[in-house]
């Protein structure tokens, strides 16, 4: 950690305290502490109050906690016994509870925020309350928090406050998070009808509206053409098999619990479970004949729908969710081949981030095994280094600036993350490419070499696209909803000032749909000022107003989103420049 954010975090828990006594000023000593820990954007403090904390008492709470500062208190810490500390804090439960969980002989320090505060810490704080003066704060907001993380525990009042050295900071963090609020997918996606969710369906699984499922559609035909044009095969397998695959292949030993299982081991002759991945399926499609040197690379890829039982604190949204689809393939070749057919998958996805304008967005982990944790994991401790050791050089060969995840490999190998953030600065693996020389073992996947010996593939898991969902929230985020013409659910609106331009209208709209453009007609009773509105709020690309002088001249008056008016186009002009932007895919 820096110096200036070593800094930080000393002053943002110094104001931890100041906000915890400020809150039993104002409250009374009733009110209750639990803990109240610096944090990457600020700090908090827990509380049991008998009278809720609102928002309106928030502006109350930042004059008491600045009258705090301007009273000039000292940070004193001293060192207490287990004993002294029970007897000092016989008043606050939390604090008793916290104490007594550390060892008999340890000795406590405590902290006096001027003579009349005291609270369990380790500090570091500032000595005094006025260096405190120019630092930035804002409460954010006030939510509930059980004690200790666990619903078995009470309900507390958690308050969160920004909090950064410098103002500028501080404004810039608070326009951030604002920008955040207008792009966040689960907010902006269920207000322009991309998706739904249905409490009696349950969470982590999303109704995806006609927009949405337009959107990912065009995304699937996109990615299947495209991995066609570089030598993908396509397969389609089953969205379930018996235990008796995932037991080959090892996923029911070290993946069991993030399974849907159908059926009970004790009682049923077959047990079956909804697959999480597709590669122990597609491999059968490897072994459905015998193989040679010649038949590799052999790429087999697949849109497939996966299962995975999330726990309900990891949903959100499109980007957790217990039912995704997604763009995954898999690829046997032989060892010399590794490292170019390795290159060609990460190209593809380079291609894939590219096109979707997530690109600079992208950072690259190289996941690997953890050998202190030997049991998550098959295989020896000589074959991960030999797969760890071949990722690194390709890695290293190809100049991908990457960071080293240690425990982050699937049970079988290496992998490569591109990772994503969301608006909110959480961190999401969106495509993976991984080594495996392990489960064509467990498969007993063989090609006959140049000299008739029999070997093993090295297999690549990839994916080109990642899962379609988490995909769509991205872009979502990414253009506030207002995506590229090509990938729009809706790329124009035609708009008719009066009904006695409606017949040019709907002629209009055959002709831009024979040529393949996803088009609507407002032919509402309303204002054109109000048409034009409500399609830019839709996000729509284009509108084209059409009233007495487009009808005599065959022509459209054209608006183009977030541009305005671009003048009058003759029909022909139009679908050709549209034509253009979509089939390159421009964005905009």
């Amino acid at each position: 950690m820096s110096e200036v954010n070593e800094k930080q975090m000393m002053y943002r828990h110094s104001m931890s305290h100041v906000l915890a006594k400020a809150v039993k000023e104002l409250f009374g000593n009733s009110t209750k502490l639990a803990i109240g820990p610096a944090i990457d954007n600020g700090f908090y403090y827990d509380f049991d109050t008998e009278k809720s904390i609102t928002n309106d008492d928030f502006s109350a709470i930042e004059s008491k906690m600045k009258e705090i500062i301007e009273r000039n208190e000292d940070f004193v810490r001293k060192e207490i016994s287990r004993k002294d500390a029970l007897e000092m804090f016989k008043d606050e439960p939390y604090k008793v509870e916290l104490i007594s969980e550390l060892p008999e002989n340890e000795t406590i320090s405590i902290y006096y925020l001027g003579e009349d505060f005291v609270d369990l810490c380790r500090g570091p704080h500032v000595e005094n309350t006025k260096y405190l003066r120019g630092f930035a704060y804002k409460i954010n907001r006030v939510s509930g928090a059980y004690w200790k993380g666990s619903e078995k525990n009470k309900m507390l009042q958690r308050v969160y406050v920004y909090g950064f050295l410098d103002k500028s900071d501080l404004k810039k963090y608070i326009n951030m998070i604002e920008e955040a609020i207008k792009r966040d997918h689960n907010k902006l996606g269920r207000e322009l009808g991309i998706f739904t969710t249905v409490d009696t369906i349950g969470q982590g699984l999303p109704i995806l509206l006609p927009k949405g499922a337009r959107i990912i559609q065009l995304l699937q035909r996109f990615v299947e053409d495209e991995e066609q044009r570089r030598g993908w095969l396509l397969t389609k397998t089953p969205f379930m098999a018996k235990s008796d695959l995932y037991k080959i292949s090892g996923h029911w030993d070290h993946y069991k619990d993030g399974m849907f299982v159908l059926g009970d081991e004790e009682k049923d002759k077959e047990v079956f479970a909804l697959r999480p991945m597709t590669c122990p399926f597609q491999y059968q499609a490897y072994l459905n004949e015998s193989r040679s040197y010649k038949d590799l690379p052999l790429r087999y890829n697949e849109t497939s729908t996966l299962f995975r039982n999330e726990s309900s604190g990891e949903m959100h949204g499109l980007i957790r969710v217990r039912q995704f689809t997604i763009s995954e393939g898999h690829l046997m070749c032989t060892p010399d081949q590794l490292e170019e057919e390795f290159k060609g998958c990460l190209e593809l996805a380079i291609y894939m981030l590219k096109t979707l304008g997530l690109y600079e967005d992208a950072s690259y982990r190289f996941s690997q095994w953890d050998p202190n944790n030997r049991e998550k994991y098959i295989g020896t401790e000589e074959q991960w280094n030999e797969a760890q050791g071949i990722m690194g050089r390709i890695l290293d060969n190809l100049e991908i600036p990457y960071n080293i995840g240690i425990g982050e490999a699937a049970f079988y190998g290496p992998k490569l993350d591109i990772q994503i953030k969301n608006v909110w600065g959480k961190e999401d693996t969106l495509i993976t490419i991984q080594i495996d020389q392990l489960l064509a073992e467990q498969f007993g996947m063989e090609y006959t070499d140049k000299d008739g010996s029999k070997k093993r593939p090295y297999i690549i898991h990839r994916t080109s696209i990642g899962c379609y969902e988490r995909t769509l929230a991205y872009l979502i985020e990414k253009f506030a909803g207002a995506f590229p013409t090509w990938l729009a659910p809706t790329q124009v609106k035609i708009l008719n000032i009066a009904d006695a331009h409606l017949d040019y209208a709907i002629e209009l709209k055959k002709k831009l749909e024979s040529s393949g453009i996803r088009v609507e007609l407002d032919d509402r009773n309303e204002k054109i000022g109000k048409k034009i509105r409500d399609a830019q709020l839709e996000k729509v690309p284009y509108s084209l107003i059409v009233g007495d002088n487009e009808v005599s001249s065959n022509s459209v008056a054209v608006r183009k989103r977030f541009v305005g008016d671009q003048g009058v186009k003759s029909v022909d002009d139009f679908l050709r420049d549209i034509l253009v932007e979509i089939n390159s895919k421009a964005l905009n």
